[in-house]
């Protein structure tokens, strides 16, 4: 019975780690941005960026491209999607010669990673600019 006992309160233990160590390590995706965007109202310019999960719920991210410096935290919103991804891809919205980085799909899982929307997205989107969508194919790292 002490044996048992023991190894239950091992497993509780160890099943947390293992679980925030396989998220951290799956959510860390990577692509080359050939143009400037915007994400959590700033400005970023193009460069090699990669996302990645910064705390165990996965709902802040930080997106970072080490040539230019930038380093940017964002409060994602996560949403589930009818199938698994079928590859990694950041979405944006394109406005004319704008660009907002809308969300993000990670290869094999339901979950969709929505970003706020930045206030100048809010303020095209009120004067019913027309929008395009761009998928840029990412991977994981």
């Amino acid at each position: 019975m002490k044996s048992r006992t023991w190894i239950f309160a091992l497993t509780l233990t160890l099943l947390p780690l293992l679980a925030s160590a396989q998220l951290y390590s799956t959510q860390k995706v990577a692509t080359q941005v050939p143009f400037e965007f915007v994400v959590a109202d700033r400005v970023v310019p193009p460069g090699m960026f990669i996302v990645e999960a910064t705390n165990v719920d996965s709902r802040i991210l930080s997106l970072r491209d080490r040539e230019s410096k930038v380093n940017v935290f964002v409060t994602a919103s996560r949403d589930q999607m009818n199938a698994p991804a079928a590859n990694c891809a950041l979405v944006f919205h394109k406005y004319g010669d704008q660009s907002f980085l809308w969300g993000m799909k990670v290869k094999g899982s339901r979950t969709l990673y929505r970003f706020p929307r930045a206030k100048a997205e809010a303020e095209l989107l009120a004067r019913n600019v027309p929008a395009t969508e761009e998928i840029l194919l990412a991977s994981l790292q």
